[in-house]
């Protein structure tokens, strides 16, 4: 049994397999209709979700499984049953989980039951928008292993997630981040060790410059609300505006995992200019979700 916690879980094979089979997906969604009638699948949200609840929802059902959505209000997790329990009960009526959760701890845990286990988001790691990020670069580009990828602003989860692609999908990557906020030491020197070109900068000028894509996120992320302010100030030099982008290649486009909080991370004028590719990538989140869940489950 497998699971997909971790870019770093899978091989580079497995993972351009799992791309070629999401890029059949985009040109024919209905490919594999009915592969996994009967199949459900439990979906756990600590947070809340448009993109991640939306694209596993319409991947399963294209498949012909069912997705569940399940709240903290709607478990016995909200009133103190043990995340591993509750993973081994879910799996005597449920064919995969489904996590969108605070602590990665949680998302590791869940792997006490006997069914696959998907990372849909933790406070480490978001493997799923970066598979549909690796998608949209190897369509706009044709290999990704040829892209230059600038990734300016706070080292988190999103972050360490594209360090992971970098040395999974062997493109470069250079992340700028203001003293204090950079990404975690073990995953950069983890990906280092598996040949991954990593530079760190506190200069986003230097992060950005000749890149062929400037990626960017969120400030403060959900549960760090109480620092925004804090960390406006941190960041302003870090915000992709059309001085800074100006300094990527010609044919640069810019990339954002959504929600943007216009103004500060990012300007109107970059995130709705004719290079943002921000759509493709929620798009891609369908498509490469689909091909991971007929994978885990139709294939397994």
């Amino acid at each position: 049994m497998k699971h997909f916690l971790s870019l770093m879980d899978w091989s580079t094979p497995e993972l351009r397999a799992l791309l070629d089979l999401a890029s059949q997906y985009k040109c024919e969604p209905l490919k594999h209709m009915g592969s996994l009638s009967g199949r459900t699948m439990a979906m756990i949200f600590q947070k809340p979700s448009t993109r991640t609840r939306v694209s596993f929802e319409v991947g399963m059902n294209r498949l012909g499984g069912s997705a569940m959505f399940l709240s903290p209000n709607d478990m016995q997790l909200g009133r103190g049953e043990t995340v591993e329990d509750t993973a081994r009960v879910l799996s005597r009526y449920v064919d995969a989980i489904m996590a969108r959760v605070f602590a990665h701890a949680d998302v590791e845990k869940l792997t006490a039951g006997s069914v696959p286990v998907i990372n849909g988001l933790s406070d480490r790691l978001h493997p799923c928008q970066a598979l549909a990020d690796v998608l949209t670069l190897r369509q706009r580009f044709g290999d990704e292993r040829g892209v230059e990828l600038a990734y300016v602003g706070d080292g988190n989860n999103v972050c360490h997630s594209l360090i992971n692609a970098a040395a999974r999908f062997g493109f470069p990557i250079r992340v700028g981040t203001p003293k204090g906020y950079g990404p975690d030491a073990g995953i950069v020197q983890a990906a280092r060790r598996q040949g991954a070109e990593i530079l760190l900068t506190h200069d986003p000028v230097e992060a950005v410059m000749g890149a062929h894509a400037v990626y960017t996120d969120v400030w403060a992320s959900m549960g760090q609300e109480s620092q925004a302010g804090e960390r406006r100030g941190i960041f302003d030099a870090f915000r992709v505006d059309a001085t800074l982008f100006a300094h990527a290649a010609r044919d640069a486009i810019f990339l954002h995992c959504l929600p943007a909080h216009r103004g500060d991370e990012v300007t109107d004028d970059v995130i709705d200019a004719p290079h943002s590719a921000v759509l493709d990538q929620a798009e891609n989140r369908v498509h490469t979700e689909q091909a991971l869940l007929y994978t885990l489950l139709a294939r397994a």
